[in-house]
């Protein structure tokens, strides 16, 4: 592994957001679904994510999720996926989404 220091870390900007879509994504190459995720003064953005085994569409509608938003956009098949939800991938590839432990106000900051 190699190491970062802060100022690396700083350039990374991990916000909270809320989702308040997700459709499936049958054209991706793996099971996926595409979200519709609120970020308050950022916006609405988009992204791709491989988490059906874990979660159904409807669970996930107004869940609280982490992202890192400022990556440069990303072509998924015929979808343009603009921020990378994050998760933790379990031994089976399952992943589950890391999400505040507590409702935080979207579009915050983690650090």
């Amino acid at each position: 592994m190699q190491s970062i220091n802060y100022e690396d870390f700083e350039k990374i900007e991990i916000r909270a957001g809320r989702i308040t879509r997700a459709e499936n994504f049958p054209r991706a190459r793996k099971p996926a679904y595409k979200l519709w995720i609120d970020f308050g003064e950022i916006g609405e953005k988009k992204s791709s994510a491989q988490i059906t085994g874990c979660y159904s569409k409807e669970e996930l509608i107004g869940k609280l999720v982490t992202a890192v938003v400022n990556f440069p956009p990303k072509q998924v098949a015929d979808f343009i996926s603009e921020v990378l939800v994050l998760g933790v991938v379990l031994n089976d590839k399952e992943v589950v989404l890391i999400q505040p432990d507590r409702d935080v106000p979207i579009g915050k900051r983690i650090l």
